[in-house]
Formats: structure tokens, sequence, C-alpha cells
């Protein structure tokens, strides 16, 4: 097994990561929480993981089966929550079922009282107003809510910090016109302007994340113009100039790993903020589309349903949980990258 080889300075920057207990600690926890709802499908299900019938292994998580298939009477996909189909099954073979028997669009139809039902054996954290169940949309909601941030996060900074170089490093006309874009661009009502659009088309993921892309790039454009300000008069720059360098190689060999140590500082709560902006979106209905896992619209349901504050409760608390984990991740990280901080 290949061991990771860092520099010097990469090494004493992740020793200060390792220093800082609460951030290292956060990292640990949060890459628990995103690893296990990747596999959301294998915890959260309401399709068997594997099916042994009649001498002969069935996968309904790759394949849809036939009720037909198991000695069944109708052509339809077999519904693997129905006692009759169970029955028909483990007459001949068995089934290996998730710890959570629910998907997060399954309605449990065998409640005691009407939806939202109170948490139960059967459904840990109660049911939303449609009978499904509240951990298993918690699951899926946070695994898109964290891809979604993620995806934002990377294409905004990738953008922001392409602009940022290209105003520090010319200056004069570029910078004064991109400044002045800027400045018009920001001052733009973000949020009336994406409910505006979200209602005009029906959203969905990308759609969703191509417009709050569209006005969330400049978050690092000032951090990057100014690192580039300051370092392009520096003397190995004016030296690589005189050596024929392109300004290509310049801006991203010599000039920019500096700015993206500020860069990289910022990410954790710019990934904060790109979750809060799905979340708002869903909370006020412009978000994903309806029956979508979405943690806002838990959060919405939690409101309009008082009489159940399983509800909200549930998704608050995630949602605390993954906004603190990612500011002492932060906190972490900007430690880690500033050198007057002794380990």
């Amino acid at each position: 097994m290949t061991k990771i080889k860092l520099t010097k300075i990469n090494q004493e920057r992740w020793n200060r990561f390792r220093a800082n207990k609460r951030g290292y600690l956060s990292l640990y926890l949060f890459s628990i929480l995103f690893v296990l709802t990747l596999f959301s499908e294998l915890i959260s299900n309401d399709k068997p993981l594997l099916i042994y019938y009649d001498s002969s292994f069935y996968c309904p998580l790759v394949k849809e089966y036939a009720e037909t298939q198991f000695g069944g009477e109708f052509e339809a996909a077999a519904d693997y929550r129905d006692p009759y189909v169970i029955e028909l099954i483990n007459k001949k073979g068995w089934m290996i079922t998730p710890v959570i028997p629910f998907s997060y669009n399954t309605i449990n139809y065998n409640l005691k009282g009407p939806a939202p039902s109170p948490p139960s054996r059967a459904n840990w954290l109660g049911t939303d107003d449609r009978g499904r169940d509240v951990v298993a949309r918690l699951l899926y909601g946070f695994r898109i809510s964290v891809f979604f941030g993620l995806t934002l996060t990377i294409c905004s900074s990738a953008i922001g910090i392409v602009a940022g170089a290209l105003q520090g490093y010319y200056g004069g006309t570029v910078d004064i016109f991109g400044q002045r874009f800027i400045e018009i661009w920001s001052s733009l009502p973000t949020l009336f302007l994406l409910i505006i659009l979200s209602s005009v088309v029906q959203p969905n993921f990308w759609w969703l994340l191509g417009i709050t892309l569209m006005f969330g790039w400049m978050s690092l454009v000032g951090v990057v113009r100014a690192e580039f300000l300051r370092g392009r008069n520096f003397e190995y720059v004016t030296a690589a100039k005189a050596l024929g360098l392109s300004d290509t190689k310049i801006i991203f060999r010599h000039v920019l790993p500096n700015a993206m140590v500020a860069s990289i500082t910022f990410m954790p709560f710019i990934l904060g903020g790109s979750i809060t902006t799905l979340t708002s979106l869903d909370f006020l209905g412009f978000g994903l589309p309806v029956g979508s896992p979405s943690l806002g619209e838990l959060l919405a349901q939690g409101k309009a349903n008082m009489q159940a504050p399983w509800l909200g409760l549930s998704a608050f608390i995630l949602l605390s949980l993954m906004f603190s984990l990612l500011v002492f991740i932060g906190e972490g990280v900007r430690d880690a990258f500033d050198p007057r901080k002794v380990y």
C-alpha cells in the first residue's frame, strides 16, 4: 500500500490541523456521516438487499423483478413489503432486508394513527405528514445537501478564483470593469431572483445548481484579487516575466499557490452557505421537486405541523450538527494555514 508523501510545509499544516482537536474530530465525524449516507440505499430501503429463492439469488437493488418471479399472480413489480410476497419468498428461500425497511419515498400504510405519526419501533423518528419515514428522509436529505454544497462550492470557487486572479494580476482597466460588474451583480436581490426563476421553470438538482452558481461565485473574488495585487510585484514574479514566461504560467505556477492558502481557508464556510441556500429554497417551496428528500422541506413540515415536534426537531438537530462541524473544520483549516500557530 503506497503512502501519500507530503511536502515539509504541508506536513506542518497537517500537524497544526491535527493539533486543533475540535477541528480534527469534526472532520472525522463529518466524514463518517457523509460516508454512511453514500450507502443510504443499503441502510434504508424498501427493497431487500439480497433474495435467495428456489436455488437462485436475486438483487432487487440492481434489477426489478415481477411478482410472478416468486410465484405470485401479477406481472407488476413485486412489493417486498406486501405480506403476501414476503410469505411467497420465505416458502422457498429467504431475504436480507436493510436496517431501515423504508426508502425516502416509502409510505407506511400500517400506521396506528393518522400521519404524521410519533416515533415508534417501526419508524424511529416517526413519519412526516404523508407517512414517510423521517430517518430515511434525513439520510437521503443529508447526502443530497452535501453533494449540492460540495458541487456548488467547487464550481463557484473555481470561477471566483479565476476572476479574482485576472483582476489582481492585470489590474488597470480589467480590475476597474471587473469591480464595477461585481458591485452591480452582488447588489441584485439574489434570493428573490432565485425564487422567481425557480417558479418559472420546474427546478431539479442541476437547474438549482446553475441558478445558485450564477450568484454564488463572488465569495472568493476579493480574497484572491487582494493576494494577486500584493504578489504581482514580488521579485520572483518580475524575474519570471523577464525570463519570458507567459502570463498563464506566472498566474497558475507562481502567484496562485499563495492565493490558494486564503481560498482553502474559506471553503468550509462557503460549503455551509451553499447548503443553507438549498435548505432555504426547499423550506420556501422553490427548491427540489416535490417528493425529493430535503431537509428544508422537513423543516417546513415541522412548521406546518406543530403538533408533531419530531419533524422540525429532527431536521433542526441534523442541520445544527452539520453546520457546527463545518464551522469547526473551517477553524481548524484556518489554524493549519496560520504559521504563527504552534502545535
